[in-house]
């Protein structure tokens, strides 16, 4: 302490003195420090092509040891005691960040430590970058080297600009840099050009895909215009992770946890503990969840050219054991090339705008012996299918809007005014002005369809609208104001009335947005499976039930689900006149022979109308009881399922036995039943896809769940406010359908006649459909559907038939500005969108990779100024 005291009594040399020690004394310590710090050099990685001392250190990778001396420890040096399995991995990744763009601090700073890294994602898949060069593939130990060793291995190896291995120059140069890559090596989105972060962009490849719209007037969710659009999906090498962890996005709306629009899919449905289990159980499948367009394993579920039958018979082999299959004088094969050079004409028909080719053959119709069974309103399909485009009634718009469309639409779209001039009194039909309007009336419930819905479970509280009852089969609708208001109560109706003199009656409902076709009762089964309908309606449908051996009425019994309810409402049922008495003991000595249960019968005292409820056997105890065997149970040989052109017969078919076979149990409540796999689906059961039939059921749905809230919510430009009547016309499971039930539409799933018969699942989960022969004409009116759905449709119509008619069948059921979504071989998207061009549709979208693609057109008001120069209907 002396040596640095003031002494204002010593000399001036002696304070010299005293700072040249300290001078020295501080000298010294400072080569101690630099001989010191010379001992800590950086050894570099034999993969490296030049010196860590040549690559700036960021602030990250320096490790201080004390507040004095921060000790410098380098990126590419491994710990001596850390497992060689770790090393490998970490100098492996670290070789591959090095080669976005050489600049390891920059890397650093994106990704972090390489072993938090490591930590977070995981071993990289091998495929995500491919395969660099051949030092990612040989495990590399980490060794310290001397200065000289280093320098002499960094010479013999060439550098990053002339590196060989599997990866050229070019490659090298075109590949996206580590910037401008997400965490899991997906190229990183601006929000508005598509572009990565480098600015390029994006081009398909490995992991990526690209939809193109070439819409010129697309509205995009937030209302503005668009003229293309680039969507990115991912591949199926970076879904491998488990969906419930992995919540990261990109910027074009594609997620991989639940999206905004699928919440808009299914809000409050109380069924997200199922939909959960079936997410995690197909992560655990080999299908990969998380695209919307075919790509790697998920083409299990949609190159559809691999599919089977599986355990499911097709509805033509089963009406072909009932009946000699029809005439396949329209299955005639049509070359794909037709559809290029093909000059579109106006029908020239007495239907004009109403025109439903296998309805309206005035010919085959002419021929007829008798009518006396209605074969007059059956179907007769021409021989040869309209090409013809429908002409638009003069003054159409586009349809008014769910759920306005309930209450009124433009007079113009349909200008048909019989049944306001006949039915107004009873409240079907109203004309206001330039709208008709519907109060909500019928022929029994003339105040209001929802007071009359009322009344009926207030009657019987069994029936359960919307839990227990939820798909259910209105006969002679009319105008099906009990199915649009049955909406209201969660039950889905199919409507159906004849193309007869009460005019545009299911033109009516189709335009108010009601689900219904042109059908009648007559001499052929209806095109549905056996015990499907949980209810089944007749609110003075004009029906014969009790004629024929009540044939009609054993028509319903086929298709009730055992245990299942049919509402009659008529005036045999409330009135005393002598007709409508002898009506009412024929039908209660009918019913009583079937079995059926009467289980109330009730007047309404505000309709002043009455409604009897019968319900039909669980089991075949009464059966085997009854005396007599009238009606006669069927031949072992029916088979109740067959339903395409099948003639009635006047029996009973016995009731399922097998707690395991379908029709034995009541499905579960709604909604549950939509997204639970039917109960009578078993693991021996093969699906058409190739799985056992529950995980088949399962995959369908979580798959179509993706799909439609990735690519046709958020994908494709579509105003799903626009959109109503929905059909799927090839519907497999249903699975489409059921992703949409908590939108505001309906779905016609149609199951093509010669595909796996799987129809019945579709009740099974409370939805509706119908069978169908695409080489025909469907029994709608025109300008029915807002949306058209056909998943590889059109590649399998083409075996055996032409499909330009099928595309004339879709542009007469599209109203104008209506959909027509295509999922398909590449060759067959290529021959739709010629065709769609050529009916001068607005395309959309258009996407095809390798043998598969997809396509999004959109019908406009275009119709061609010449007509057909035949004057007599097709035949």
């Amino acid at each position: 302490m002396a040596l640095f005291e003031r002494n204002p009594s010593r000399r001036p040399s002696s304070s010299y003195s005293t700072a040249t020690f300290v001078v020295f004394v501080a000298l010294v310590l400072v080569g101690v420090w630099m001989l010191t710090s010379s001992t800590f050099t950086p050894a570099s990685l034999p993969s490296e092509s030049k010196s860590q001392t040549d690559e700036p250190i960021s602030e990250t990778e320096s490790i201080v040891t004390s507040e004095e001396q921060p000790v410098v420890v380098p990126t590419n040096t491994q710990q001596e005691d850390t497992n060689t399995d770790t090393n490998t991995e970490s100098s492996s990744n670290e070789t591959e960040n090095k080669k976005g763009d050489g600049n390891e601090s920059e890397n650093k700073k994106e990704n972090g430590n390489e072993s938090e890294n490591k930590m977070e994602n995981g071993n990289e898949s091998e495929s995500e970058n491919g395969n660099d060069s051949d030092e990612q593939n040989v495990p590399q130990k980490v060794t310290e080297k001397s200065d000289e060793k280093i320098e002499e291995e960094n010479s013999s190896k060439p550098s990053e600009d002339t590196k060989g291995g599997n990866e050229s120059k070019d490659d090298t140069e075109n590949k996206p840099s580590e910037d401008t890559k997400g965490e899991n090596g997906t190229p990183k989105f601006d929000d508005e050009n598509g572009k990565t972060e480098g600015g390029e962009l994006v081009t398909p490849g490995e992991g990526t895909q690209e939809l193109i719209s070439q819409n010129k007037t697309s509205e995009t969710e937030s209302g503005s215009e668009s003229s293309t659009k680039r969507i990115v999906e991912r591949g199926p090498e970076q879904n491998t992770s488990n969906d419930e962890n992995n919540n990261s996005k990109n910027d074009k709306g594609f997620s991989t946890e639940t999206t905004t629009s699928e919440n808009q899919l299914e809000p409050n449905s109380g069924i997200e503990t199922v939909e959960k289990e079936l997410t995690l159980e197909q992560n655990n499948t080999d299908t990969p969840t998380k695209e919307s367009f075919p790509n790697g394993a998920q083409s299990e579920l949609l190159n559809e050219t691999s599919t089977q039958n599986g355990t499911f018979s097709t509805q033509a082999a089963e009406s072909k054991n009932q009946k000699e299959m029809q005439s396949t004088s329209g299955n005639k094969k049509g070359n794909k090339n037709d559809a290029i050079a093909v000059t579109w004409k106006l029908c020239n028909t007495t239907a004009g705008t109403d025109y439903i080719p296998c309805l309206d053959n005035e010919v085959a119709i002419k021929k007829l012996r008798t009518t006396g069974h209605y074969e007059h309103r059956e179907r007769h399909c021409p021989d040869e299918a309209p090409t013809c485009l429908v002409p638009l009634p003069e003054g159409y718009k586009r349809s008014i809007e769910w759920p306005h469309s309930r209450d009124k639409i433009w007079y113009h779209n349909v200008p048909h005014t019989l049944l306001a001039d006949v039915k107004g009194h009873q409240n079907w039909v109203k004309v206001s002005g330039e709208y008709l309007s519907f109060p909500g009336g019928g022929t029994q419930f003339k105040n209001g369809a929802l007071h009359y819905i009322d009344n009926i479970e207030e009657s019987f509280p069994d029936i359960a609208w919307g839990k227990k009852a939820r798909v259910v089969l209105d006969v002679g609708c009319g105008v099906a104001s009990f199915g649009g208001f049955l909406f209201d109560r969660d039950v889905l109706t199919m409507s159906f009335a004849p193309k007869d003199e009460h005019e545009a009656q299911v033109q009516f409902a189709l335009e108010r947005g009601i689900p219904a076709i042109s059908a009648v009762m007559g001499t052929k089964r209806l095109p549905y499976p056996s015990l499907s309908f949980d209810v089944i309606h007749c609110a003075r449908c004009r029906v014969p039930w009790h004629v024929d051996g009540g044939m009609l009425l054993l028509e319903l019994n086929r298709l009730l689900r055992p245990g299942g309810y049919f509402v009659w409402s008529a005036t045999p049922v409330y009135q005393k006149l002598p007709e409508d008495v002898e009506i009412w003991e024929a039908m209660s000595e009918l019913m009583k022979a079937m079995c059926w249960k009467m289980v109330t019968k009730k007047k309404d005292t505000l309709n002043m109308v009455g409604l009897a409820i019968y319900q039909k056997p669980s089991d075949n105890k009464c059966y085997e009881q009854r005396k007599e065997n009238s009606p006669p149970m069927c031949q072992g040989s029916d088979d109740p399922n067959a339903a395409w052109n099948i003639s009635l017969k006047a029996c009973m078919h016995k009731l399922p036995v097998d707690p395991n076979v379908r029709g034995s149990k009541w499905p579960e409540q709604w909604p549950k039943r939509a997204v639970k796999a039917p109960y009578w689906l078993n693991e021996s059961q093969t699906g058409v896809y190739g799985k056992p039939a529950p995980k088949d059921f399962e995959a369908d749905y979580v798959h179509w769940k993706h799909v439609v809230s990735n690519s046709y919510i958020n994908g494709m430009g579509i105003d799903w406010s626009h959109i109503r009547n929905v059909m799927d016309m090839r519907a497999v499971y249903g699975g489409f359908a059921a992703v949409l039930k908590d939108m505001k539409v309906w779905v016609m799933n149609v199951v093509p006649i010669d595909s796996p018969d799987t129809l019945p699942v579709i009740y099974e989960r409370g939805l509706f459909g119908m069978y169908h022969n695409w080489c025909e004409s469907f029994n709608t009116y025109p300008r029915s559907y807002d949306l058209l759905h056909a998943d590889h449709l059109f590649s399998r119509i083409k075996k055996k038939c032409n499909i330009l008619p099928l595309m004339a069948e879709v542009d007469r059921m599209l109203r104008p500005e209506g959909k027509l979504i295509v999922r398909d071989t590449s060759e067959t998207i290529n021959e739709i969108e010629s065709i769609a061009k050529s009916l001068k549709y607005e395309v959309r979208m258009t996407y095809t990779k390798e043998k598969e693609g997809l396509l999004c057109v959109q019908k406009t008001m275009w119709r061609p100024t010449e007509v057909e120069t035949s004057t007599a209907p097709l035949s």
